[in-house]
C-alpha cells in the first residue's frame, strides 16, 4: 500500500486546512479508511475514520471541527479541518484502519 498525504502547513489559530490522502496498492473502496495524528513527544492518534458507506466518526477532540470524507473514484481521502487550534499542531497520517505500513504524513502547525 501507499499512502501520500499532503495539504498541511502552517495556519492561524481559528483558520482551516484540506488534507488530502492518494492511496494507491489497495482495493480501496471496500476498506474503513482512518486519519490519525501524531502530536510532538505523542503517540500516534486514531482523531477520524470512514467507512466504505461514508459513516464517520470523530474522537471527541475534532467532532464539530473536522470533517472526513472520501472520493472511491479518486481513491482519495480527505479532511476538512476548521476552527484549527494549537493543540491540533502535529503529523498527520492517512491508513486504512488497524493498517500497520504507513506513508509520509503532512506536517500541520497551528500559531496562537
Amino acid at each position: 500500500v501507499q499512502l501520500q498525504a499532503s495539504g498541511g502547513g502552517l495556519v492561524q489559530a481559528g483558520g482551516s486546512l484540506r488534507l488530502s490522502c492518494k492511496v494507491s496498492g489497495i482495493n480501496f473502496r471496500i476498506f474503513l479508511m482512518a486519519w490519525y495524528r501524531q502530536a510532538p513527544g505523542m503517540p500516534r492518534e486514531l482523531i477520524a475514520q470512514i467507512t466504505s458507506g461514508h459513516s464517520t466518526n470523530y474522537t471527541d477532540s475534532v467532532k464539530g471541527r473536522f470533517t472526513i470524507s472520501r472520493d472511491n473514484v479518486r481513491r482519495t481521502v480527505f479532511l476538512q479541518m476548521n476552527d484549527l487550534k494549537p493543540e491540533d499542531t502535529g503529523v498527520y497520517y492517512c491508513n486504512k484502519l488497524g493498517g500497520t505500513t504507513w506513508g509520509r504524513g503532512t506536517l500541520v502547525t497551528v500559531s496562537s
